[in-house]
């Protein structure tokens, strides 16, 4: 039977990039992108068609903020498809980044300024706000909304005699001292971004814990530092002649490091990776790194993640509970 992908964020960046590619490794997949905005998902899906002409792309309604809109859409889901072989979460939002154009300049000139441009460290921070729901909107869209439509999409990816993977857009931004388990929404910090992608790491190792026996396989994978729609709206005040300043300063960059993947295209290295592997070969303490030399060249790599077993438990349960008290007030449970 052909191959079923569903790529959560779909419309544009690394999931685009991911669509794109995947046609291009197997124009017989049924492939479904499921985004917030559908007026963007049908101009990537014709895109999409317009080189893979004949390709079975479906578009999904989804919300990953709204309660609603996930179990609305993972209703669709299990209507159309009989079985779900990879769901790729990638969908994400860093809301209303501050940027210390001071605290920038400053660390361009130090020993740091690798770390400082690919994980935003010392020149970002981040304004929440609360969803419909009353969550923090980064936790809801990031991680719960995600974690809520693997919950749901369990009978179709936990089926007997065939595996599936859930495959995690993380971060290298996922920083252990931007998470606590007593404020998993980070309602008191403000480094919401950075929070959600470390809590994405630890409930990765969580399901497989509790769902590998059953079939599912989790990993996480880190893009690297790409230029999408995302990483320009944290610089919304740049007047060009400075983009034409910076830019060459991240190409200069990418000969020394190799995290600088800079293109979605790149970005999707490690995402297209995982399609092709056994996930019983996987480790799920690993974080699958997207890499790209100074000529251009993709690889991946794996890294160990800093996370603790018994942390990724304590997650989990919380999120239980967050799910079972979500389910109560709408009287579903």
């Amino acid at each position: 039977m052909n191959k079923v992908v569903l790529v959560t964020g779909a419309n544009s960046g690394v999931g685009l990039a991911l669509c794109e590619r995947l046609l291009g490794e197997d124009p017989a997949l049924q492939l479904c992108l499921a985004c917030r905005n559908m007026c963007r998902a049908q101009a990537a899906r014709a895109a999409l068609l317009a080189s893979h002409p004949g390709a079975q792309v479906g578009l999904l309604q989804l919300d990953t903020s709204s309660v609603t809109s996930v179990l609305n859409a993972a209703k669709e889901v299990k209507l159309r498809y009989n079985q779900l072989d990879y769901l790729y979460l990638n969908a994400g939002i860093m809301p209303n980044p501050q940027f210390d154009v001071k605290a920038f300049f400053k660390g361009v000139f130090s020993r740091n300024v690798v770390h400082m441009l690919a994980t935003g460290e010392g020149i970002l921070k981040q304004k929440d706000s609360i969803t419909a729901d009353g969550m923090q909107e980064v936790f809801a869209t990031n991680l719960f909304g995600h974690f809520l439509l693997v919950r749901e999409l369990e009978s179709l990816l936990c089926q007997a005699g065939r595996t599936s993977q859930v495959i995690w857009t993380s971060s290298i931004n996922a920083q252990q001292s931007a998470f606590s388990l007593e404020d998993v929404q980070h309602r008191q910090g403000c480094q919401p971004y950075s929070s959600s992608k470390y809590a994405t790491d630890l409930l990765s190792v969580a399901l497989n814990t509790h769902l590998n026996s059953q079939g599912l396989y989790s990993s996480v994978i880190c893009p690297g530092f790409v230029m999408t729609k995302l990483t320009y709206a944290i610089l919304p005040a740049f007047p060009d002649f400075l983009w034409s300043l910076v830019m060459p300063l991240f190409w200069f960059i990418r000969m020394f490091t190799n995290t600088f993947t800079l293109t979605p295209y790149n970005g999707a290295e490690a995402l297209l990776w995982l399609f092709h592997q056994k996930p019983e070969s996987l480790d799920p303490y690993s974080k699958y790194h997207s890499l790209t030399s100074g000529r251009g060249a993709n690889h991946i790599q794996p890294r160990k993640m800093d996370v603790d077993e018994d942390l990724s438990q304590s997650l989990y349960v919380k999120l239980l509970e967050l799910e079972h008290g979500v389910r109560k007030r709408r009287g579903t449970e």
